[in-house]
C-alpha cells in the first residue's frame, strides 16, 4: 500500500535544495515550454488539488513574512473603511506608491499578520488570494514567478517537484 503523501514543509531545506537544483530548475522550465498549455494546466491543478490540503499555510505564513504585495485603489478602499482609517492616513501608514501608480505594502512582513493568520482575511488584497496562483490557468506564463518562489513556498515546492515525476523530468543528482 502505497503512504500518504508527506510534504516537505521545512523552509531552511527547501531553500537549500532551490539553491543546490537552480540549474535544474532552469533545464524544467525550458523543458515544460515544450508541452501543450492545457495539459500542463491540468497536471498542474490536479497536483495542487492533491497537495495543497496537506500544507497548512498558517503553520507557515512565509509567503505574508516575505512577499511584497501590490494592490489596487478599490483594495486599498475598501481595507481603509474597514480598518476605520481615512485613505491618506491608511497611505502613509501603510504604502508605498511609484510613480506609475503601482502600489506596495511598504513592509515585510506584512502588517496584517498576526500568529501566522491574517487580520484582516476577508478584506485581503487579490494577489493574497490568488497566491499561488496554481489553481490558475497559464502555468507557463508564470514559472519564472514560480520559480521565485519556489524556495519560500512549500505548496509551490512540493507542486513543482511533484510535476517533475509526474512528468518524467530527467533530475539531477
Amino acid at each position: 500500500m502505497k503512504s500518504p503523501f508527506q510534504p516537505q514543509t521545512n523552509l531552511t531545506m527547501m531553500a537549500e535544495y532551490a539553491a543546490s537544483h537552480q540549474q535544474e530548475n532552469e533545464r524544467f522550465s525550458a523543458f515544460i515550454k515544450e508541452f501543450n498549455d492545457e495539459e500542463i494546466d491540468a497536471k498542474v491543478q490536479e497536483l495542487d488539488a492533491l497537495i495543497s490540503p496537506t500544507i497548512s499555510c498558517t503553520d507557515c505564513g512565509n509567503c505574508c513574512k516575505s512577499l511584497m504585495v501590490c494592490l489596487n485603489e478599490g483594495e486599498a478602499d475598501r481595507l481603509s473603511g474597514h480598518l476605520n482609517m481615512t485613505r491618506s492616513d491608511f497611505d502613509e501608514t501603510y504604502l508605498e506608491k511609484g510613480s506609475n501608480g503601482l502600489m506596495i505594502m511598504n513592509r515585510m512582513p506584512c502588517p496584517f499578520l498576526s500568529d501566522n493568520k491574517c487580520s484582516v482575511y476577508e478584506y485581503r488584497f487579490e494577489g493574497c488570494k490568488e497566491f499561488p496562483a496554481l489553481h490558475m490557468p497559464h502555468f507557463k506564463r508564470r514559472i519564472f514567478t514560480t520559480f521565485m518562489h519556489y524556495d519560500r513556498c512549500p505548496i509551490i515546492f512540493n507542486v513543482v517537484e511533484a510535476l517533475k515525476d509526474e512528468m518524467q523530468f530527467t533530475k539531477d543528482q
